[in-house]
């Protein structure tokens, strides 16, 4: 079939797998730059991945797609569930394409590279200095991508912003929801606290917890959650994340000799995004409608693995005796209820990435605020490690002694991810909704956890999420599995049922 003869679909189709095809590429290559890469070709990195940017922007930005776009839309009656919802994704991409030019998008990236690069050094040695002028310069460019697009979406800037990341999210609904938890949340980390502080002190757990075994026992668990290490690998890096395509997939963490608890949940959070992108529908792959939902969806793929899941007390009763072999110990405490303790432990600490699930919502909604004040004017870069230790006095009670465990601590502002945040909590509250409706649909999930089987689990979530992709929205998709679009009220009940039933 020659170029003539394919129809408006048909083109738009080759046109986006081709995008999509760069855009892989470009995810290897950011995965090595951020494990393997040697530090000093971050020049060079920079550049290439601005020259994949600005072909997979013209590749789309063509003014042949604007007239695809209208005749396909004049043929959708033609067209069946999933292509009218891969035209309706097109649409959208092409819309944040278009909004803005080919310099900005190459500008970004190499701000972004080169912004990335010196936080890591700035991070270890407690310099928020070095690394603010490239983060304004970072910022400056997002506030100039954010308004064309709030321009092109009919949006604000920040609903703009965070469209990147949850399509037809909006401040609005982000607010309503997180004004609610902020009603309840600081009253429950106290008595938690208060309650926990009157239970027995935890018993130590001993063992060999090098590297060599926490990597070892952390694979096992991936492989048993569902992971395919021949589409797939795990490795190092200082900020952890999954990266790489669905049949490709990279897993990162980061391990501690002397606590093995922060890169095992690691390990596991990250296989739950590993599997919804492993899970995408295969004949979908490098089309729009075959990629992930927004990232409240994927979050919560993350979430409810290691948060419902894998610091509930099915798993780690699983957990025990397997963990306790794996790190060679004779160690009697290694008990679930003992692992139950300690992965239900709550602090008022520093780390958002170490955070139990109870105190993690604060850590969210301060970034949340933080950086709708500086995109929308009202925070100067300046001012932000102030304001970072301000507001955590605030929804927490404590002030980080420094921005390493402040305001450095995060990979996102460095590396371009502005309006990203609120999808964290968007997720934890999905998470708990899913988590339920999986249990109660299919009520053998539980004993199969105690078993170490995520099989059950893994089936429903494909069925009912990951095979989705985005054919639906984030709130149909929901709806779908849970009958109800989100609220709080099952996040609540799950926190206050864990935590001071």
């Amino acid at each position: 079939m020659n170029q003539l003869s394919k129809t408006a679909y048909q083109q738009l189709e080759a046109k986006f797998h081709t995008e999509n095809a760069i855009n892989q590429a470009s995810a290897i290559l950011h995965w090595d730059a951020a494990t393997m890469m040697p530090s000093g070709s971050s020049a060079g990195r920079g550049e290439q991945l601005a020259v994949l940017a600005v072909l997979a922007h013209e590749t789309i930005t063509d003014t042949a797609v604007s007239d695809l776009l209208d005749a396909a839309e004049e043929d959708r009656a033609g067209l069946d569930t999933w292509q009218s919802a891969n035209l309706n994704e097109m649409r959208r991409q092409w819309l944040h394409a278009t909004a803005v030019a080919p310099e900005l998008v190459s500008d970004m990236v190499k701000a972004s590279n080169d912004c990335e690069i010196l936080w890591r050094q700035a991070r270890v040695n407690n310099d928020f200095k070095a690394v603010q002028d490239q983060l304004q310069h970072v910022l400056n460019l997002t506030i100039e991508s954010g308004q064309a697009k709030a321009e092109a979406f009919n949006k604000s800037l920040y609903d703009a912003l965070l469209d990147q990341y949850e399509p037809d999210g909006s401040v609005a609904t982000i607010e309503t929801l997180f004004n609610d938890l902020q009603s309840w949340l600081p009253k429950l980390i106290g008595d938690v606290i208060e309650q926990q502080s009157a239970q027995p002190t935890l018993s130590p757990l001993t063992g060999d917890f090098s590297v060599e075994n926490q990597k070892h026992l952390g694979q096992m668990l991936m492989k048993q959650v569902g992971f395919d290490f021949d589409r797939g690998r795990l490795d190092v890096s200082a900020h952890p994340f999954c990266g790489g395509v669905p049949d490709d997939v990279r897993v990162t963490t980061r391990y501690s000799e002397d606590d093995f608890t922060s890169a095992l949940m690691g390990v596991l959070h990250e296989t739950g995004h590993a599997m919804y992108e492993a899970g995408l529908p295969a004949d979908w792959r490098c089309h729009p409608v075959g990629s992930s939902r927004g990232m409240s969806i994927h979050e919560s793929q993350s979430l409810l693995v290691e948060m419902q899941v894998c610091r509930g007390k099915d798993f780690l009763s699983y957990l025990a005796p397997v963990a306790q072999q794996a790190f060679k110990s004779q160690d009697e405490n290694w008990t679930g209820e003992n692992l139950s303790n300690l992965y239900t432990r709550v602090e008022r600490g520093f780390i958002r990435v170490d955070a139990d699930e109870v105190t993690y919502p604060a850590h969210v909604i301060l970034r949340f605020e933080l950086e709708k004040a500086m995109i929308e004017g009202d925070l100067q870069l300046s001012d932000l490690s102030t304001a970072w230790n301000d507001k955590m006095q605030d929804l927490l009670g404590v002030v980080p002694p420094t921005d390493t465990v402040g305001c450095l601590q995060d990979i996102h502002w460095y590396s371009g991810a502005w309006g990203y945040f609120p999808t964290y909590t968007l997720g934890a509250m999905t998470a708990a909704q899913l988590y339920r409706a999986a249990v109660s649909q299919k009520n053998e999930i539980p004993g199969a956890i105690r078993e170490g089987d995520f099989q059950p689990l893994m089936t429903w979530l494909g069925q009912n999420v990951h095979g989705k992709a985005s054919s639906l929205s984030s709130d149909q998709i929901l709806v779908s599995a849970t009958g109800s679009s989100l609220t709080t009220d099952v996040f609540k009940s799950h926190l206050f049922d864990r935590y001071l039933a």
